[in-house]
């Protein structure tokens, strides 16, 4: 939820300084969109939630449903898969700081051993993906975490944020931290919640959007 051309002030403890910016993304001043891509902008209040976790045995594991899944991690970093992942599931939330990356920024970013991709495939298609990054004193966050839309609702959201909890662990975190917005999906916060997560922090900011959400898709290019 967090590289880009926002603010890099990630939180790795509790006395942080909280970050402007949620896993749903927002259009900050320093990113810059061409105008035939905004039908108009519209002001909001976001609230940002931060959640921890400090042990694994806090984690409440979640069940798929009923279908052949797999969740393979991303060896080999690839500018162009994770580009459509960030965009294919982004884009109902305002995922918007990556979209001015280039190539080379994304291979820059990926090609990190503190960086892991996961990626849930459903009968072969990917259908979400949850993106982890070591940082500073044993903190792992989970930087980014969606599904693509036709597989909400299906009990894979659950599932695939308690694998992608139990690789956070696996990568030596002691502490396991995640934040969430009222940008992003009607469920997120709760779903955090119910994997044993728990708030520490709270902000509230004002910013401003696209009156609809942008194709990202297909809205920037290379």
């Amino acid at each position: 939820m967090l590289q880009g051309n926002r603010q890099d002030n990630r939180p790795g403890n509790r006395s942080e300084q909280p970050r402007l910016e949620c896993s749903a993304g927002s259009l900050s001043e320093s990113h810059q969109l061409e105008s035939h891509q905004l039908e108009g902008l519209k002001p909001v209040e976001v609230t940002t939630w931060y959640l921890e976790m400090l042990t694994p045995a806090q984690l409440k594991f979640s069940l798929p449903g009923a279908y052949e899944l797999r969740i393979d991690r991303v060896k080999r970093p690839c500018p162009a898969f994770s580009r459509f992942l960030y965009t294919a599931v982004g884009g109902n939330w305002y995922w918007l700081d990556r979209l001015s990356w280039n190539e080379d920024r994304w291979m820059q970013y990926l090609d990190r051993s503190a960086v892991q991709v996961w990626v849930a495939y459903v009968e072969g298609t990917p259908a979400g993906y949850v993106e982890l990054e070591a940082q500073p004193e044993n903190n792992v966050e989970i930087a980014y975490f969606g599904l693509l839309p036709q597989f909400i609702g299906q009990r894979l959201g659950g599932h695939l944020l308690s694998v992608g909890t139990q690789r956070a662990w696996e990568m030596g975190a002691k502490r396991v931290w995640v934040h969430t917005c009222s940008l992003d999906g009607a469920y997120a916060l709760r779903n955090y919640q119910a994997r044993g997560f728990q708030v520490y922090h709270t902000t509230c900011h004002k910013t401003t959007i696209p009156v609809r959400p942008i194709d990202l898709v297909t809205g920037s290019t290379w």
